[in-house]
């Protein structure tokens, strides 16, 4: 009996043995560095690490790096980091920068800047450090903002936004674009308010101060510094241009009147030309009654030879004295020419 139990603790000492030999072989100089660097980390956090299959060295590099800069790190919010994909190393070097800078950050906000996708690292640095961004920017492949002022004149602007990291509203904030198309909507504004385009040039630091004025930051992730109009230049007179499209459209449309006009014109004279010519069938029509009315009357009595031959001479005296009057005329066509 005796020797079994000489046997088990033979075999569980043997075992412990193993166990600490490879746990040596296998983290001996990641517990070394931990310890030495005064952040100490358990057998039992190694062993947890081994099971998840976490990178140790890099789990241990981080928190001796953290530990070393005054920033306490937990090893468990590290651990949870990694497992959910996050960049541990940026995330520890933006805490360590932001307490260098005094901005207020803790990890909580630190990592769940870096898994919402955002570079934290660079996030603190402009925070710290401003960067300029151009507007228009040359991804959208305008090279000015153009703008009319009030007297018609187009003005072509390049302007220069300083902005900051705003850390609380890094995440759900509105990105750089946003900025951007914000900046130039106020420059349209702006220039668009103004009397004239001298004003403008004269004094381009108002307008750029009534866009900074405008709380254009609210809502984005950046806090606007300052807005600088780099460059300002006269563009094509927009006013006249629209004017003469005016007066060439008014022109077109009296044209368009005037042949509408006309035609109807044409048309009217075609139709009195046709009622003309129906009023002359009419008069046929009716000339060619009389003789069958004389007939008639001569058959009812009411007409006799005698009057008959009246009428005749009647016709005859007409038809001479308008062959005399026509004679005449022609005659005295003549002697005119």
């Amino acid at each position: 009996m005796e020797n079994n139990w000489f046997m088990i603790a033979g075999l569980f000492g043997l075992l412990v043995f193993v166990f600490f030999l490879f746990f040596f072989i296998k983290f001996g100089s990641l517990w070394l560095q931990a310890r030495a660097s005064g952040c100490p980390v358990g057998v039992v956090e190694f062993v947890g690490m081994f099971l998840r299959k976490l990178n140790s060295r890099l789990i241990i590099d981080v928190l001796v790096m953290a530990h070393k800069a005054g920033v306490p790190v937990s090893i468990t919010k590290l651990q949870a980091h990694v497992l959910a994909r996050g960049n541990v190393t940026a995330t520890v070097r933006a805490l360590i920068a932001a307490d260098r800078a005094n901005i207020a950050l803790t990890f909580e906000r630190a990592a769940a800047i870096d898994l919402a996708g955002r570079d934290v690292l660079d996030a603190v640095r402009t925070s710290v450090h401003p960067k300029v961004i151009d507007c228009p920017s040359q991804e959208s492949g305008k090279p000015t903002v153009d703008a009319v002022a009030a007297n018609g004149i187009q003005l072509r602007c390049k302007a220069r936004v300083t902005v900051r990291t705003n850390i609380e509203r890094l995440v759900g904030g509105a990105t750089e674009e946003t900025v951007i198309a914000r900046v130039g909507e106020g420059i349209v504004s702006g220039i668009g308010q103004a009397e004239s385009h001298k004003t403008v040039l004269a004094n381009p630091r108002k307008i750029s101060q009534e866009v900074l004025d405008a709380g254009l930051d609210a809502g984005t992730a950046y806090e606007i510094v300052s807005i600088d109009i780099a460059d300002i230049d006269v563009g094509e007179n927009i006013g006249a241009v629209l004017m003469a499209n005016q007066a060439e459209a008014e022109k077109r449309r009296a044209q368009a009147e005037a042949e509408a006009q006309r035609a109807r014109a044409v048309a009217r004279g075609q139709e009195m030309e046709a009622l003309g010519k129906e009023n002359q069938a009419k008069v046929i029509l009716a000339e060619a009654e009389i003789p069958r009315a004389i007939a008639g009357a001569f058959n009812s009595g009411n007409l006799g030879i005698m009057d008959y031959y009246n009428l005749r001479n009647i016709q005859a005296d007409t038809d001479m004295r308008k062959s005399l009057s026509n004679e005449e005329d022609d005659g005295n066509d003549g002697a005119t020419s």
